[in-house]
C-alpha cells in the first residue's frame, strides 16, 4: 500500500493510485476530464494547479513500449486533444511533459502547465518541484479550487465536443 497525499491534504492509502482513480475508487476533484477505451485523463489530485492534466492507461502498464499499437494511436491523438483544449480554453500557452517508468502508478503523463508565478522557481525541470510542492501549501483554498473546478468543467466540456 502506498500513501497519497491529496491537494486538500487527505491523505489516501492504496495499492495503486492509478487503479483507484480509473476505476473510480477515488474521484479526481472535479472529476474525470475526458477518457477513451484505454485512457483517463483527470486534474492531478495531489496539485491544485489548473489544467495539470494526467493521463493514465487504464491497464495497469508502466512502460512505453507495453502500449499496444491502438493505445499508442490513442494515447498521441488524446496527449494532442488535452494540449489544444488548454491552450483554446484556459490560455496555456507552455506544459512540460512527464513521463517515469519507476512509478508506482500505471503508465501516465504529467501535462504541467507553465504559469507566470512559477518563474519565480526557476525555467529549469528543477524548478516544478517546488511549484508543485507550492500550489500544494499555498493553492488550496475554497476560492482557488472553485476556479480549479471550473477550469476542469470548461475542459471536459471542450474534450467531450
Amino acid at each position: 500500500m502506498i500513501k497519497i497525499t491529496l491537494s486538500n491534504g487527505k491523505i489516501v492509502e492504496v495499492k495503486c493510485l492509478s487503479c483507484a482513480l480509473t476505476s473510480g475508487l477515488i474521484e479526481p476533484d472535479g472529476g474525470v476530464v475526458v477518457e477513451t477505451e484505454y485512457f483517463h485523463a483527470h486534474q492531478d489530485v495531489a496539485y491544485p494547479i489548473k489544467g495539470l492534466i494526467i493521463l493514465a492507461s487504464k491497464r495497469h502498464i508502466k512502460c512505453f513500449d507495453e502500449l499496444t499499437e491502438a493505445e499508442q494511436l490513442d494515447y498521441i491523438s488524446l496527449l494532442a486533444k488535452i494540449r489544444k483544449a488548454q491552450r483554446k480554453v484556459l490560455g496555456i500557452e507552455h506544459v512540460y511533459y512527464f513521463y517515469n517508468e519507476d512509478t508506482t502508478h500505471h503508465f501516465h503523463t504529467w501535462m504541467v502547465p507553465r504559469y507566470e508565478w512559477m518563474y519565480e522557481f526557476g525555467r529549469s525541470i528543477e524548478s516544478v518541484r517546488p511549484a508543485l510542492l507550492h500550489s500544494r501549501n499555498h493553492m488550496n483554498s475554497e476560492e482557488h479550487m472553485k476556479e480549479l473546478r471550473l477550469a476542469i468543467k470548461e475542459l471536459t466540456r471542450e474534450l467531450n465536443n
